[in-house]
């Protein structure tokens, strides 16, 4: 999928429907031309509902259709004839996707299953037919309740990208490599920062016909806890990753350093990313003898590592071990 065609955000209209009239009819036929109230009850206004697709990988079908309108009940009729009901509609979104309301940013729900359904505005109650209203002292009630009207409102809906296997790392870490390596996706892979302006998922084969979902996220710069460079842009869908994959190149200038200035950015953002499991991969390690991958070996922080080259695939089944064995324990 091209990064035009990804749409991870979208601010879209939404109202339900309104609630069908209740009706004020009164029997009559020629046998019985005064005859008691028999008004039905007005129809349910349609639902509109947010439904997880696990076929969806973006909000791009929602771009350029931001109003999204249910049907209205229809009013009741005669003989204790109930309206039809509004028609819902069915908003379909890829799984990971969190609805806010566009005013208050306040989460509304998230959206994490297969079909999973939940009513964003309930439609209104179709109104009470005049038959509910007789009573001894009013035997001919001559009225009815009006329908209950819908709900609108603006909403936000962001995708946060859902992945066993999240990278993360400085711009031109290798991400995008490492994954064009492990799996059948083809990221734009260029030797300048920032390649990558969108998630990529490929689908990694392990042992045993098992696989796992590697997610490369746009690099992180010093200060995108405060929204510099790409910022919250990306750092939403590391949320939804298992298992965090430090990358950091070979020929950093000191690895643990920039170890720490990603770990501080993620604890910035949310201090619940620091309770993820996390490995630490150096890559570009071709450019390393065994003198030099020992020394700098002594440097890293405790955290399960290793090294590999993915131009090389050099480590690459030490590294997808490591990393199945981290998802299960």
């Amino acid at each position: 999928m091209s990064n035009a065609n990804f749409i991870d955000y979208v601010k879209v209209f939404c109202r339900s429907g309104k609630g069908g009239a209740g009706s004020a009819h009164l029997h009559r036929d020629k046998f019985n031309p005064k005859g008691g109230p028999d008004g039905g009850d007005g129809g349910r206004g349609g639902h509109v509902i947010i439904r997880g697709h696990n076929q969806l990988w973006t909000l791009l079908h929602l771009k350029y259709d931001r109003h999204l309108v249910a049907t209205d009940g229809e009013p009741g009729g005669s003989s204790l004839k109930t309206g039809a009901g509004g028609e819902d509609v069915y908003i379909d979104v890829p799984l990971g996707t969190v609805v806010r309301n566009a005013e208050t940013q306040e989460q509304i729900f998230e959206i994490t299953g297969h079909m999973e359904q939940k009513i964003l505005f309930e439609g209104g109650r179709g109104g009470l037919g005049n038959n509910h209203f007789k009573s001894a002292t009013n035997q001919t009630p001559r009225y009815a309740q009006p329908g209950e009207s819908g709900q609108e409102g603006w909403v936000v809906m962001e995708l946060k990208v859902l992945a066993d296997v999240g990278l993360v790392g400085f711009p031109n870490a290798g991400k995008s490599t490492l994954l064009s390596a492990v799996s059948a996706a083809r990221p734009k892979i260029a030797d300048y920062p920032f390649t990558t302006l969108v998630p990529s998922l490929g689908i990694v084969k392990y042992r045993e016909n098992r696989s796992y979902v590697m997610a490369d996220i746009p690099g992180i710069i010093e200060g995108a806890s405060e929204g510099k460079g790409l910022g919250h842009r990306f750092l939403r869908h590391i949320e939804r990753n298992a298992i965090l994959l430090f990358l950091i190149p070979s020929d950093s200038r000191d690895v643990r350093k920039d170890y720490d200035i990603l770990l501080e950015e993620l604890g910035k953002y949310n201090p619940e990313l620091l309770d993820k499991k996390r490995m630490l991969v150096i890559t570009k390690s071709d450019l390393l003898d065994e003198e030099l991958t020992e020394e700098l070996r002594k440097e890293l922080p405790d955290v399960p590592s290793t090294f590999i080259s993915s131009v090389a695939n050099k480590g690459l089944v030490r590294m997808n071990d490591m990393i199945w064995n981290l998802l299960n324990s």
